[in-house]
């Protein structure tokens, strides 16, 4: 059809740009009180030594759902500690339970008016179907926009994922109160509100903690995504096993989760009816808990009151000691790591999060003129939307100058012989690249950019493809990581290759996958791995198994980058 495409996205970018302009204020608040909430559910959790937090688990899981169940929880905490993952576990307890207590305080009212109301339950119930069925994924994109890069946006995006079944189960526990009871109450004269919290509720709690038990084993799943954003916990640790290939870690933080789901949904399941009621009050107990939890928190605070900040002026306090990140398996975040230990930054703490997430901090922060750190990587885009500068390195742990290697599985000469020359000769500029970048970042699709920066430049196409047979339809599969530079780059000797007879596929995976895929020849080839230093673990632990072209792209860098208007430049000004 030649219809012209529906602007959609264009309206949604613009109506989210006005939202995040329009409500700033708003947003502040929330991302500083759910900050300090979960600052608090952390202080408590982590209030004293594991072995206190898990005794306290142990015995509330015995209280509500018997003692095998209670001795589960004890070896399962233990194994937890011992395997390293106790303080990714307490962040992503703290988590869950933040975004549980945010589902039920506004999940529940939600669900008693729609309850009650017939045409407010006509219109949230096709919200929460939208709530439902979108990725969880999508959620994340608007959440950075408003709250900027960290555990918020996660929070809140798990929060709109999980408040959907609390929503649903409230109205369905309300709806399905027996009408000669709701009678019975009318004929004794009863109004409103005696007749929701003497009646309603107290017969629907049954199925609305139901709901509150699958609203909280939703966030816990949102956990891994959350990490994208810079979330912490064992979702971040699972995130970082996958980036960099690591099954044994990965195996060890996915159970950390699993025992992490078992013990709150035992919790959450016998929370009505705990199994031993009947020789301690459910009242009792949970007030006993309550103090605790308040005593604790009280305690934390006046504690972290006593901590002197130092300079409220300095780099630091106006950073909040955070160095922006990208994913957690690239080179570059090593790089980081190992420039925060040579420069003696132990305050300071590295976010992982992703590569967009980190340019869209950075648009937030140089919007309003504030004072941001990030890890910079060039050529990127970034630097030619904004006046950016690059510390200083005296111990040049960052490396000098890198290259972007083109590397092709074994056995690609015979097997495709046409396309093994055009990467051999695949060599571009820097300039070349940005060329394409900006016009990605512009809008333009990164095929449609690849074949207009071909079109423009036949002259050096046609040194690649130089004495290359044709393709004949022969496949080739290309993996890349979604980083600006490499998305150009790909899509461009992608098309070059498509032009040449080849039937190219792209598959963007993480790095530690990108160097496996073709040492083990299920994908034939990448024009993205950055050398001597961001991608030389995996080089070194792949090299046996791969052909190396050398660079087909010089003169790259990395490092830490801050907006010109910082009045700082190096990275010893951030001790």
């Amino acid at each position: 059809m030649n219809m012209p495409k529906i602007p959609l996205g264009e309206w949604i970018d613009s109506l989210v740009n006005w939202i995040t302009i329009t409500f700033t204020g708003l947003f502040s608040f929330l991302n500083s009180t759910i900050e300090g909430l979960l600052n608090i559910l952390v202080d408590v959790l982590s209030a004293g030594p594991p072995v206190v937090i898990m005794m306290i688990l142990a015995l509330l899981v015995t209280y509500t759902s018997k003692w095998p169940l209670g001795i589960f929880t004890i070896i399962c905490l233990l194994l937890i500690d011992n395997l390293g993952y106790w303080e990714s576990s307490i962040q992503t307890l703290a988590i869950v339970i933040l975004s549980g207590i945010l589902t039920v305080v506004v999940g529940l009212p939600i669900g008693v008016w729609c309850a009650q109301r017939k045409s407010v339950r006509n219109i949230i119930t096709p919200i929460l179907d939208f709530m439902q069925t979108m990725p969880a994924f999508v959620y994340l994109i608007p959440a950075i926009l408003f709250f900027g890069i960290g555990v918020v946006p996660g929070i809140i995006a798990s929060f709109i994922f999980a408040i959907a079944p609390t929503i649903r189960m409230t109205i369905l526990g309300i709806q399905e109160v027996p009408k000669d009871l709701i009678e019975a109450s009318d004929a004794f004269g009863s109004n409103s509100s005696q007749k929701l919290f003497k009646v309603q509720l107290p017969l629907a709690t049954p199925t609305i903690m139901a709901g509150v038990n699958q609203s909280i084993m939703l966030a816990l799943s949102m956990v891994v995504t959350a990490s994208l954003v810079g979330a912490p916990g064992l979702g971040a640790d699972v995130y970082r096993a996958v980036s960099q290939i690591n099954v044994g870690q990965g195996f060890e933080a996915g159970l950390s989760i699993v025992f992490i789901a078992i013990i709150l949904d035992r919790i959450t399941q016998n929370l009505r009816k705990p199994a031993y009621e009947r020789i301690v009050s459910r009242k009792i107990v949970f007030s006993i808990l309550a103090i605790l939890v308040v005593f604790t928190a009280l305690i934390s605070e006046v504690k972290n009151e006593e901590v002197e900040e130092g300079n409220p002026s300095g780099v630091g306090a106006q950073t909040e000691y955070e160095i922006i990140g990208i994913e957690p398996g690239a080179g570059i975040m090593t790089q980081a790591r190992n420039a925060m230990k040579d420069y003696g930054l132990d305050n300071w703490q590295l976010v992982e999060g992703s590569s967009a997430a980190m340019v869209a901090e950075l648009k937030k922060a140089y919007d309003q003129k504030e004072l941001i750190i990030i890890t910079g990587w060039s050529p990127h885009w970034m630097f030619s939307s904004f006046d950016l500068k690059y510390l200083d390195d005296p111990n040049e742990t960052f490396g000098g100058s890198e290259e972007i290697h083109t590397i092709v599985r074994k056995g690609l000469d015979q097997d495709a012989p046409g396309a093994n020359t055009i990467l051999d000769q695949f060599f571009w500029e820097t300039i070349d690249m940005e060329e394409v970048m900006v016009q990605i970042e512009e809008g333009t699709d990164p095929a449609q950019a690849a074949e207009e920066w071909i079109a423009a430049h036949q002259d050096k196409v046609a040194q690649w493809t130089n004495g290359a047979q044709e393709g004949n339809g022969n496949p080739i599969k290309l993996v890349y990581v979604a980083w600006d530079t490499e998305i150009a780059s790909t899509h461009v000797i992608g098309k070059v290759l498509e032009q040449n007879g080849y039937n190219v596929t792209l598959s963007q995976v993480e790095v530690g996958p990108m160097f496996a895929s073709v040492a083990n020849g299920s994908a034939d080839a990448m024009v993205a791995a950055w050398l001597p230093s961001t991608h030389l673990e995996y080089y070194n632990t792949y090299k046996d198994d791969i052909v190396d072209f050398g660079p087909n792209l010089q003169g790259t860098k990395n490092g830490l980058v801050v907006p010109e208007y910082v009045d700082i430049d190096s990275i010893e000004d951030l001790k």
